[in-house]
């Protein structure tokens, strides 16, 4: 079992494939404002690559992922109905590891908590 961090998932279920090259961004949110925590683009293997899945930057608060889905599917070729998809989410347990799923076809999303 993975200890701590954030590690986020995206499959366009439409193809059947990882979706390499989506653009995501991690926020922490506080009164101050935003701070960007992981940008980055999904991996072949459909994972963000980036240091804040072994924890790297986190802390306990509210956090925010946006994926930017209709860039992907403009670049794709599909055709864009979907734009970007926020997901805003809280973390009180900085050792317990959140897991991200997308999966989205254009025209809709399930994004949850994963395992």
């Amino acid at each position: 079992m993975r200890a701590g961090g954030i590690s986020v998932h995206a499959v366009d279920v439409a193809t059947g494939r990882p979706a390499a090259g989506l653009r995501v961004t991690v926020e922490a949110l506080d009164p101050a404002g935003r701070r960007l925590v992981a940008e980055g683009r999904i991996g072949p293997d459909g994972h963000l690559p980036h240091p804040i899945s072994g924890g790297a930057g986190v802390t306990a608060g509210i956090y925010e992922v946006t994926f930017d889905v209709g860039d992907y599917l403009a670049a794709e070729g599909g055709g864009r109905f979907l734009d970007r998809v926020p997901f805003r989410f809280t973390i009180e347990d900085v050792a317990a590891h959140v897991h991200l799923p997308l999966k989205f076809t254009r025209f809709g999303y399930a994004l949850f908590r994963g395992a």
